[in-house]
């Protein structure tokens, strides 16, 4: 009998593609839950409360009206029509029209769709960092370079004009700018923005402004959109929203970008080759909470907004700790360089990960390690966590530092 052939290797573009540190410390959690383990998970980028009854009652009736079938590729109309109505409300009047919409399942794919759709072998896309831990994945899955671009603590966390011009260069096909960010809940103001407008016009790159924290931001902060701020760059301009943060609807799973009518054909062409339309019944359950009351959503931004103070005043309580004052988004990223080369526990802390793997095995507590987000020495905390959730969490954490 003759030998066969071994198997073939898997794609080489694989080799880039990293694990997602996010996910895999929730798959951690779920299994020490699963085996009776008491886990405090601050983990996960998911709020904790229901989705709005509303929001379900949509889902239900759609169901039983026949949202069971395919739907157009970039989403029903109306769900578009409602995007495009919302986002004028809240960017300052700037209007899109329902082609220049495309709805997919949920805001990573549009992400995914936009950089295949704008990048390619030899080109560079500049990603401030800290950052989400898909943008640089993705840009090197398009076969683009991802030209991480360090922001400072002293500078909130934030890309400045300077660090956004030296960074440019005849290569660099792309921006992705995140406010308020993922991780460290930094948010641009008005000025701000516009400084980094007087450099993108200048040069012929594409703007992806990644919005999906856009409602929730706290006190003392006005949310503003690159949009409104420099109308004069929309045709260059793409931003990314979704409602899984705003209503509690991760698992509903619908993201959409705003762009103009070549791009979003693009996205259109590329995601009939790949996803096809998102869930039809999940489409009328995302214009439910577009349409309807958002009461929901303000008591969520508020709890979010205490959440946040209680973080900051457990954080000022532990010696070796500290954090910058998230403007939005439900994260703060804990300082924690101050305890590299420490002993704990009968183990040496060499860098983030290794703490991050120390709370989880001695305290119980689940964070994501900074380096995840290109953020080496810090820690990723979600507040999405009851207050007495909190409160336990970080006297855990207090008792493990000494």
């Amino acid at each position: 009998m003759s030998k066969s052939a071994s198997a073939p290797s898997l794609a080489a573009r694989l080799e880039l593609l990293k694990p997602s540190a996010t996910a895999s410390f929730h798959q951690r959690v779920v299994d020490l839950r699963t085996r009776g383990v008491d886990v405090l998970g601050f983990g996960v980028g998911e709020p904790d409360f229901d989705t709005p009854s509303h929001i379900l009652e949509a889902a239900k009736r759609a169901l039983s009206s026949g949202a069971t079938r395919y739907t157009s590729v970039r989403g029903i109309a109306p769900l578009r029509r409602a995007i495009a109505r919302d986002s004028a409300a809240r960017r300052g009047g700037i209007e899109h029209d329902e082609s220049e919409i495309v709805v997919s399942v949920g805001a990573k794919h549009s992400l995914y769709n936009l950089c295949f759709a704008l990048l390619g072998p030899g080109d560079q896309a500049i990603v401030p960092t800290p950052c989400w831990v898909s943008y640089p994945d993705q840009c090197q899955l398009a076969g683009a370079e991802p030209v991480l671009v360090e922001t400072r603590p002293e500078d909130g966390f934030k890309l400045t004009a300077a660090s956004l011009r030296a960074a440019i260069t005849p290569r660099t096909r792309a921006l992705f700018l995140c406010t308020p960010c993922n991780p460290t809940g930094a948010a641009y103001s008005a000025g701000e923005l516009a400084a980094l407008a007087e450099v993108l016009r200048e040069f012929p790159i594409w703007i992806v402004v990644d919005e999906i924290y856009a409602a929730l931001v706290y006190r003392g902060f006005e949310q503003r959109s690159l949009l409104e701020i420099a109308p004069d760059l929309r045709e260059r301009i793409i931003v990314v929203d979704g409602v899984s943060k705003r209503f509690a609807m991760t698992g509903f799973r619908i993201g959409w970008i705003l762009a103009s009518k070549a791009v979003a054909s693009a996205c259109d062409a590329l995601q009939g080759q790949t996803t096809t339309s998102p869930a039809a019944v999940s489409q009328h359950a995302a214009l439910a909470a577009l349409e309807g009351t958002l009461e929901p959503v303000e008591q969520m931004r508020q709890a979010f907004e205490r959440r946040r103070d209680l973080v900051l005043a457990q954080v000022a309580g532990i010696a070796g700790i500290s954090c910058n004052v998230p403007d939005g988004a439900f994260y703060a990223l804990l300082d924690v360089r101050a305890q590299l080369g420490r002993s704990l526990a009968g183990t040496t802390i060499s860098d983030d990960v290794a703490l991050a793997e120390l709370l989880l095995e001695q305290t119980r507590v689940a964070v994501v390690p900074g380096s995840a987000f290109c953020a080496p020495g810090y820690l990723r905390l979600s507040y999405a966590a009851s207050e007495a959730d909190l409160r336990e969490g970080f006297a855990r954490i207090a008792k493990l530092l000494g």
